[in-house]
């Protein structure tokens, strides 16, 4: 059961297409989980949907219709750049996919995920701790870094703060902290000083997809050691 979701003030935003794109990201993969929240989003896209009905319509300039639709046309009928045009992949390339495939973390991602996924393969593990593996995801962003975070069955993640907003989705297994027990679709959003320390399941390893928007803070005797390694790289 999903316990933990996202607050109606996301919600809204991200109804009203406000919402920063990584951020809609997290909340989408949700709501492909959630029935509750996908029933709420809904109500929302109703009353702005009503709310746009009620607006006076505004006049626009000659020819914008023209314009717009020509844009159309122009980017259906453009020919494919060479870097686009089909070619084999290279044998390595093509073992690493399907060892993602065959990975029972990644089977059953939301569909939103999945085609994040698709277009970053092979997936690039980074162990950053004996119990704690990532993989960034390129997703065209230059505030937020969105990534896998992969937490080895009964593998605790150092105790850390945040210095910006950090969104969590879990996404396979579980994982508790001081706070509560999440389980998959559980979404998290930390906010900048909050501090916490995840730990798997003895039973199963975790996989979480994370928004973050500055790089966490260790805490602890070797965060002196450990803070200025640490890397931040939306891409």
């Amino acid at each position: 059961m999903i316990r933990h979701h996202p607050d109606n003030n996301l919600l809204v935003e991200y109804a009203s297409g406000s919402l920063p794109w990584a951020m809609s990201l997290a909340v989408s993969a949700h709501l492909q989980l959630c029935p509750q929240c996908r029933r709420e989003s809904e109500r929302l896209n109703h009353i702005g949907g009503g709310l746009l009905d009620d607006c006076e319509p505004q006049e626009t300039c000659d020819g914008a219709l023209d314009r717009l639709m020509q844009r159309i046309d122009h980017e259906e009928t453009a020919p494919a750049e060479p870097e686009q045009c089909a070619a084999p992949a290279p044998p390595s390339r093509r073992s690493r996919s399907t060892r993602d495939d065959r990975d029972p973390a990644l089977a059953r991602l939301p569909r939103v995920i999945r085609k994040l996924v698709g277009s970053n393969r092979p997936l690039k593990w980074r162990r950053v701790s004996p119990s704690l593996k990532t993989s960034r995801l390129a997703a065209g962003q230059d505030r937020y870094e969105v990534a896998f975070q992969r937490i080895c069955s009964g593998g605790k993640v150092v105790e850390h703060d945040h210095r910006g907003r950090e969104v969590t989705l879990v996404l396979y297994g579980s994982f508790s902290d001081a706070d509560g027990v999440y389980t998959p679709g559980d979404f998290l959003l930390r906010e900048p000083g909050e501090v916490h320390q995840p730990i798997a399941t003895q039973d199963q390893e975790c996989l979480c997809l994370s928004v973050v928007e500055a790089p966490v803070h260790v805490k602890g005797p070797l965060g002196w050691l450990v803070n200025p390694l640490l890397s931040f790289r939306p891409a």
